[in-house]
């Protein structure tokens, strides 16, 4: 039974890691804090620690717990919503980018009814989706976004061959370019950082890698160069590499020439690499020798020659030199940049500039069978993404932004786009970040915006990894006006979270390593370019809970009967989207988009909706939780997957195997999906289900990825399925969902 804030006391804090003086000096001051908030209500009181500062970093994580869950032990969420642990203050919003926005054009666009950013946040959401011209006329101003040929209008309605309208319709430009040349709004410079980087194994020094705007420039303009002397204009070029420098300058460079990335995760196994380069029609692909991860080499480009008959592009893990021998068609990255040896200006490249809807990279996402969606990014993908960065992150120039990822995930483009876009400077650490090393980065490179999956985050609260770093240059917002002065020097933000549920407790220990700054939570997909449902920095946040639907993005729950639930209403159902979403897809390469993302959803105000396939709970107060996915699709460690998939694998793991069903559930605590396994077995056999979890880990990590792990594994006499002989899986979820919750209440 959790005890109430005003019961606790010394002996609590004692058990909770201070030595005895230290519990007495914290009890009189959390007492003196209580008596000044003058209230019982826990919103207030929880407000006035974090204000003063009484919880710091260094303090044991089992403080931050007990006086967290104990403001808020009488907390009834069903009737208040969930609990609050940051607020934005009056001050502070103006200051953001949508609220100086809101400041500047509110009472133009909403008449008396605009108040002040806090106040009026969400009618200036209301009012975004309702007049998407508006909000984006005002947007691009804000980004690095320079036409070629202007657009004709923002939006075109009257474009019937496409659900959402045509966007920025006749307007030309190279999105590339954008990314990499000088501008007065947002203000970049020649001499501006641009990338801040560190290679795994310089943890001891304090020394950051840098390049400026110029020198970016210059490197891509070159990769630029070269690529016209291998390639023929408009071919599709696949990166499969880890997120590097190397990486990023490759993948501008290959847009800023007219060619097409191939996005391709470098965590894959050699068949799914050798599908997205048969679906994508890759003509080559850039990659590295070998991947150093924690200390150990890994092979890359041999996974890769195995699966490609295309050219391929090795650069070196270490030095300046491949350190394997490569095959006869292959390049390696010196011989690549040496076919330009002879231009008097190789340094320099004019770019190509196309229509807005022209690709510029293939990324893909797992669908419920066959080969994944192939999923077209235009050059309006780019804008969306760094428009919700600027908006909901208050992504500005001078913040520092990292987020471990790859490009071969949507993560990559997004954090890529939204840096340069912004004028934020791009934050990368060569190596892994379960290291102590990437939080010495965070720490010297002095990151104002740390992205994070939340199996990250439950590892290094785990392994206690970062203990003793200073991470409080991830800026905290304060409540009070005179404790804004940290604005002034370009220290942290926020953190931002994605990729699969968060667990309050992991999100309580992420904030209190900087000083309980928000985390915005961020949802969205491949095929939207960004997110859907976010975190907002002039709305209160909730741990593991999204406050917001994003700018002009509009959204219903309904029911299974596709009845809309009234917009107040708390209630969990599947969510439906307005299709009208500037930088989501209109295409796939290799599937129906209609029927895809339209066929078979309801009809809301005489517009068909846009599937997307979350189940999502309202709380009272309007916050949204993802409650799964409606369908078999699957989110292992933040990346999609299908049951399919994972069976197909299965079913081949062992010969007393007659079939598996696969199905993830999410812990009742919050937290990861868990895979489970369910198994009947062929006649005569009888297998145990600890050798079976092994073998399926091991065929899943050889087969399709090597971080995907299985938690349980059951074995049935059969599966229940339809009169049609369909499986069905969501009764196995619901079985292993009562089980799970019987054995916690033990």
């Amino acid at each position: 039974m959790v005890k109430n804030i005003s019961e606790v006391g010394v002996e609590n804090f004692v058990q909770a890691g201070l030595d005895v003086e230290e519990a007495k000096d914290f009890d009189t001051v959390l007492k003196n804090t209580i008596s000044r908030t003058n209230t019982t209500d826990p919103k207030e009181i929880w407000r006035q620690i974090v204000a003063e500062r009484l919880l710091k970093p260094s303090h044991p994580h089992e403080l931050h717990q007990l006086i967290y869950y104990s403001v808020y032990a009488n907390w009834d969420a069903s009737t208040k919503g969930p609990p609050l642990y940051w607020f934005p203050s009056l001050y502070r919003s103006r200051q953001t980018n949508l609220g100086r926005l809101m400041e500047k054009h509110g009472s133009e666009l909403l008449g008396t009814s605009y108040k002040d950013p806090i106040t009026s946040y969400t009618l200036f959401q209301e009012f975004s989706v309702r007049n998407p011209e508006a909000y984006w006329s005002l947007v691009l101003k804000e980004l690095s976004v320079s036409f070629r040929k202007v657009p004709k209008c923002i939006l075109d309605r009257t474009d019937k061959s496409k659900r959402s309208g045509s966007w920025l319709p006749h307007s030309v430009f190279n999105i590339a370019e954008c990314c990499l040349l000088p501008t007065s709004h947002p203000r970049k410079e020649d001499d501006s950082l641009a990338v801040v980087w560190r290679d795994e194994g310089c943890d001891d020094d304090s020394f950051v890698n840098h390049m400026t705007l110029k020198e970016l420039r210059e490197q891509v303009m070159l990769v630029a160069n070269a690529l016209d002397a291998t390639f023929s204009k408009g071919d599709a070029i696949a990166i499969d590499m880890p997120m590097n420098v190397n990486a990023v300058i490759i993948y501008l460079a290959i847009v800023l020439a007219g060619f097409v990335v191939v996005s391709i995760a470098d965590s894959f196994a050699t068949n799914e690499i050798a599908t997205r380069l048969r679906v994508s029609k890759a003509r080559g692909v850039f990659t590295q020798d070998f991947i150093l991860r924690g200390g150990r080499k890994f092979p890359l480009y041999s996974r890769v020659a195995e699966a490609a008959p295309h050219l391929a592009i090795v650069l070196p893990a270490i030095g300046s030199n491949v350190g394997i021998q490569l095959r006869e068609q292959d390049l390696s990255w010196h011989d690549f940049l040496s076919r330009v040896d002879h231009l008097p200006r190789k340094n320099y490249y004019s770019p190509v500039y196309q229509p807005v809807d022209s690709v510029t990279n293939i990324l893909f996402s797992s669908g419920t069978t066959g080969d994944p969606k192939a999923i077209p990014w235009t050059q309006l993908s780019p804008i969306r993404c760094a428009a919700d960065s600027w908006s909901h992150n208050d992504n500005q120039v001078g913040d520092v932004f990292c987020w471990p990822t790859n490009l071969g995930w949507v993560m990559g483009p997004i954090l890529l786009y939204s840096c340069f876009l912004t004028g934020s400077t791009l934050a990368l650490y060569h190596g892994s970040p379960l290291s102590r090393g990437f939080g010495k980065f965070v720490q010297d490179a002095r990151v104002t915006i740390l992205g994070t999956v939340p199996s990250l985050v439950k590892a290094w609260k785990s392994t206690q990894c970062m203990k003793g770093l200073d991470w409080t240059k991830i800026r905290t917002i304060y409540e009070h006006e005179t404790e804004t002065m940290d604005l002034k020097h370009g220290l942290c933000r926020s953190f931002c979270s994605t990729g699969e549920a968060s667990s309050v407790d992991d999100d309580l220990w992420l904030a209190s390593r900087a000083y309980y700054g928000p985390i915005i939570e961020c949802c969205g997909g491949t095929e939207l370019a960004s997110s859907y449902i976010m975190g907002s920095q002039l709305q209160p946040q909730a741990f593991g809970a999204f406050s917001t639907k994003s700018m002009t993005t509009g959204l219903v729950i309904f029911d299974e009967h596709g009845i809309p639930y009234p917009e107040e209403q708390a209630c969990v159902g599947e969510v439906g989207l307005f299709p009208q979403l500037m930088g989501a897809t209109d295409r796939l390469l290799n599937a129906d988009h209609e029927k895809v993302y339209f066929k078979g959803m309801p009809m809301y105000n005489g517009t068909q909706l846009r599937r997307h396939g979350d189940i999502l709970k309202r709380t009272v107060g309007g916050y949204l939780i993802v409650q799964g996915r409606s369908d078999d699709t699957m989110n292992l460690g933040g990346i999609k997957t299908s049951s399919v998939e994972i069976e197909r694998v299965c079913d081949r793991a062992d010969e007393s195997i007659l079939e598996t069903a696969a199905v993830s559930v999410a812990p009742k605590s919050g937290g990861p999906e868990q895979l489970i396994i369910f198994v009947v077995l062929n006649k005569g056999y009888n297998s145990e289900p600890d050798e079976l979890k092994k073998k399926f880990s091991k065929a899943i990590q050889s087969n399709l990825n090597p971080l995907f792990k299985v938690s349980l594994v059951k074995i049935v006499p059969e599966f229940p399925r339809t009169a049609s002989n369909k499986l069905l899986r969501r009764v196995l979820r619901d079985q292993v969902k009562h089980e799970l919750s019987v054995r916690s209440r033990m």
